[in-house]
């Protein structure tokens, strides 16, 4: 039975992965569709790596982009092929990704590089090892739609944009190749980017940040988009990047004994509010190729906050967590050796046994964005959008406001 399941399973996934490749009889140009057919085995194999890629939110590929989730569901997701870009045969790969970011939080070229290190990047590395020996695509061409919130005339609304990648062949090969960042942020400075069909550098330097960009006169006509040609312009090349953040056990293991006595002190001096856990003392964990202080602790809210996994973790953010996060930003000061505080929250109502009904809801904060809070330039929903929320595990959206009016359950 269970090898007769493994090879149903088999044939859904083969199904699937064949399902987001076009098929060579719906591309007109010969030698377009004379490619799509010799390779139609290894385009197979881009759309198989990406399906066993885990990506932070939902991603598609999609013939169309500015898809709701609802409706790219049921459109046509065979996406992988082909095409021309100013006389150079590229393969292109359109999809859409369902990550919705802060406009008021992240400058533009900051959106487009989270969408580049989310989902180009690991497209490119499924999709360069595949072409290595093709005498197909001279670049490779992505274009990938995500959204922002932003608010117009005091309504909250929300956007999309679509980033478009073009890089060379072998500008992704030395990309794929390098586990230097500085070299691959250069190798991608090759290419050409463009956000919403305007050029962008996805590492600018500093005065190029600070630098105002012209706005474009009444009437002027929007910038082409892919495959029409837009105008060049070369991305200079950007300035050295941060260094990586080493998260390896002996990183872990230092960090967390420079910051030993002020953890203890913290778990001291906060414990009347914060509820530790008392096997779970204060520990620097690595995640999402980052470094974070989890705080394991305990929120007991009363019996009436009964109601949705979503309601209690809303709760237990506005009734326990918001209060520690000022108090606990006290003891790191101007610290920038590590990434976040994970507040990790054993949540449960007051009427519930030690064990019965309780959920494990998680925060993963950035100091960035904790230090906006803390100084009260974002609100607890500015400061959870862009983060991390897990309810058992799991990552999920949480409003706020939506979850805490949910009807108690019955």
């Amino acid at each position: 039975m269970r090898a007769t399941n493994a090879a149903i399973a088999a044939c859904l996934f083969a199904a699937a992965s064949s399902a987001q490749v076009l098929a060579p009889e719906e591309i007109r140009d010969p030698q377009l569709r004379g490619l799509q057919e010799k390779y139609l085995s290894d385009l197979k194999l881009i759309t198989r790596a990406v399906a066993a890629h885990e990506f932070p939110y939902h991603f598609y590929f999609s013939r169309k982009l500015d898809l709701d989730e609802k409706e790219q569901k049921r459109s046509d997701q065979r996406s992988v092929q082909f095409d021309r870009y100013e006389g150079q045969v590229v393969l292109k790969i359109t999809g859409n990704y369902f990550a919705s970011y802060s406009a008021e939080l992240m400058k533009p070229e900051e959106r487009a590089r989270l969408t580049y290190q989310a989902v180009m990047l690991p497209l490119l590395r499924a999709a360069v090892p595949a072409m290595e020996k093709a005498d197909g695509p001279q670049a490779f061409a992505f274009e990938i739609s995500h959204h922002v919130r932003k608010k117009v005339l005091g309504v909250s609304n929300e956007a999309v944009e679509n980033l478009v990648l073009i890089l060379p062949k072998a500008s992704a090969q030395r990309l794929v190749a390098s586990s230097d960042p500085q070299a691959q942020q250069a190798a991608v400075s090759e290419g050409e980017v463009f956000l919403n069909a305007a050029p962008i550098s996805l590492w600018p330097r500093p005065d190029e940040e600070a630098a105002a960009r012209p706005a474009a006169p009444a009437g002027a006509a929007p910038a082409p988009s892919f495959p029409t040609p837009a105008a060049k312009v070369r991305v200079e090349t950007p300035a050295p990047p941060a260094a990586a953040r080493d998260t390896s056990p002996e990183a872990v293991k230092g960090l967390q004994k420079a910051y030993q006595t002020s953890l203890d002190r913290m778990v001291q001096e906060m414990e009347p509010q914060a509820h530790f856990v008392r096997y779970a003392p204060p520990a620097f964990i690595p995640f999402h190729n980052g470094l974070y202080l989890q705080l394991s602790l305990t929120t007991t809210l009363p019996p009436a906050a009964a109601g949705s996994q979503y309601r209690l973790a809303a709760l237990a953010f506005d009734q326990h967590i918001a209060h520690l996060i000022r108090p606990a930003l006290a003891y790191f000061k101007d610290r920038d050796d590590f990434d976040g505080i994970d507040f990790s929250a054993t949540v449960r109502l007051a009427a519930d046994s030690a064990d019965a009904g309780a959920l494990a809801v998680e925060f993963f904060f950035p100091l960035k964005l904790l230090r906006a809070y803390a100084d009260f330039d974002t609100t607890g929903q500015q400061l959870i959008d862009p983060s991390f929320v897990l309810i058992n595990g799991e990552r999920v959206s949480l409003n706020l406001q939506v979850a805490e009016a949910g009807a108690p359950s019955k």
